[in-house]
């Protein structure tokens, strides 16, 4: 999912991984399989198969472990700042992990061609000998669209895999 916002002189591009479920979906899901489960790992512990209970409680562990496992990965962001002067990227999950600051007159834009038709094209932001690239989680459709936006904000230096030495 792209987001694009503008506000005065300053604009921000959000791209992040699209995400089918919340995080409210995932625990009623959990709920909803926790249910029939433990009622009938119960049921088995009543009639003297109790090792049961370890194993449905394993089980259930496990797929909460793997929706919470998801999820996270599932809030990444990389986010672009345009202001007048200087071009600011972000990304990590919920703050910032990794940041960098550019120059925004000596920052450019190189596309790399997407390898299959499904896939999105590579983008990547150069400036000085520093290579950053952007949006490589997102789909066809997405990738296209944050391709639009930054053409908007930023000259494409390149196209190809020789895109990476022009600058």
């Amino acid at each position: 999912m792209v987001i694009h916002s503008s506000d005065g002189n300053t604009v921000t591009i959000v791209a992040k991984p699209n995400q089918s479920a919340t995080w409210r979906s995932n625990m009623l899901v959990l709920l909803a399989l926790s249910v029939p489960s433990l009622g009938a790992a119960i049921g088995f512990a009543l009639a003297g198969a109790w090792p049961i209970l370890p194993f449905a409680g394993l089980e259930l562990t496990a797929l909460g472990g793997s929706l919470y496992y998801v999820n996270w990965k599932l809030q990444y962001r990389h986010v672009i700042t345009f202001a007048p002067d200087a071009v600011q990227i972000d990304k990590g999950f919920y703050l910032p992990s990794q940041s960098w600051s550019f120059a925004r007159d000596a920052t450019g834009l190189s596309i790399e061609p997407e390898r299959h038709p499904w896939d999105a094209p590579g983008l990547c932001l150069q400036c000085a000998g520093e290579r950053i690239s952007v949006g490589e989680f997102l789909n066809r459709e997405d990738g296209l669209a944050l391709q639009q936006h930054l053409r908007q904000e930023l000259r494409v230096l390149g196209y190809g895999e020789r895109a990476s030495h022009a600058f």
